[in-house]
């Protein structure tokens, strides 16, 4: 019980950004909280956290243990739910938050689904690319994809995506195949913008960089690009999540996989909370069974 109180603790203090807001939460004195945290760091033997009269902030330890202790939490919440809850069902409204393109080809089925299963809860689905405010805007719940960067809000992650390098069979047979990064310069490549350039991974060393590419047209809309490639006017480089299906149907195909960058996270985030309400835990589940399978993005096992 003393190690849950004291990573709680830790999860307040860094989320909330002070001792006193953590003990508010906890009711209990800040004097009490600076004690768990001195236990805790204690048995780990790190600091996690560094504290001066005015603020707190975390260490690269304590940045890498937040993320776990929140799933940890989460995870708990969870379980005791299960179990407690019985045969409570979810009701209520849910407002949910999503990239435009990503959002209307993943994130909309998964509501669609989450509503027949649960059909005392309504729900609200945003579509944007704006970086939404979760608290102040009243989002329960917002998927994005990349490394979260605000520790104020918590995170669960769903699964991974990678992006890929990809032409039709239609542009190859008349331009060639580019089979080394150099090689790009040689071919139409289509892209959001000349200077935000492709992540590729360098060998031998593994290093990811930053290619700068050229072509003929240039869009800020990614579908449309995605379009372009499909009607074989030269190389887009896009993620998984749009381009798997033409993949798998032979309608494009993938170029320098072995330069792929890293695959990014796909996350669920959520304002810090005690108990998250049943359907909002139920509708996080639902995604992370979905995107947390490979075999949804045609990626194998």
């Amino acid at each position: 019980m003393n190690h849950l109180k004291q990573i709680e603790a830790f999860v307040h203090s860094a989320t909330r950004g002070s001792l006193s807001a953590a003990a508010q939460l906890e009711a209990v004195t800040p004097a009490v909280i600076g004690r768990r945290l001195d236990a805790l760091e204690s048995r780990l033997g790190v600091k996690l956290l560094q504290r001066t009269t005015r603020r707190l902030s975390l260490t690269f330890e304590g940045q890498a243990f937040l993320e776990d202790c929140q799933r940890i939490l989460n995870d708990l919440a969870n379980a005791e739910a299960a179990v407690s809850l019985g045969g409570i069902r979810a009701s209520g409204h849910l407002k949910v938050s999503a990239p435009a393109g990503f959002g209307r080809r993943h994130v909309a089925p998964q509501v669609a689904a989450f509503m027949q299963a649960n059909p005392d809860v309504t729900v609200r689905l945003d579509l944007t690319d704006r970086l939404v405010d979760l608290l102040n805007e009243g989002v329960d719940c917002a998927v994005r994809i990349g490394e979260m960067a605000d520790s104020s809000l918590a995170s669960s992650k769903l699964g991974e995506m990678r992006r890929v390098i990809v032409a039709s069979p239609a542009y190859l047979a008349e331009h060639g195949i580019a089979h080394s990064p150099a090689e790009l310069s040689a071919h139409n490549c289509l892209s959001l913008g000349q200077q935000r350039g492709w992540a590729l991974r360098q060998t031998p060393t593994g290093e990811v960089a930053n290619y700068k590419v050229s072509g003929t047209f240039e869009c800020n809309d990614g579908a449309v690009l995605h379009a372009w490639a499909l009607a074989s006017k030269g190389l887009a480089w896009r993620s998984m999540w749009e381009v798997g299906d033409d993949l798998r149907s032979g309608d494009l195909v993938s170029l320098l996989d072995d330069y792929a960058a890293p695959s990014v996270g796909i996350y669920a985030v959520f304002p810090q909370r005690r108990h998250l309400p049943l359907r909002v835990r139920l509708f996080i589940d639902q995604l992370k069974n979905t995107f947390g399978n490979p075999g949804y993005w045609g990626l194998g096992d």
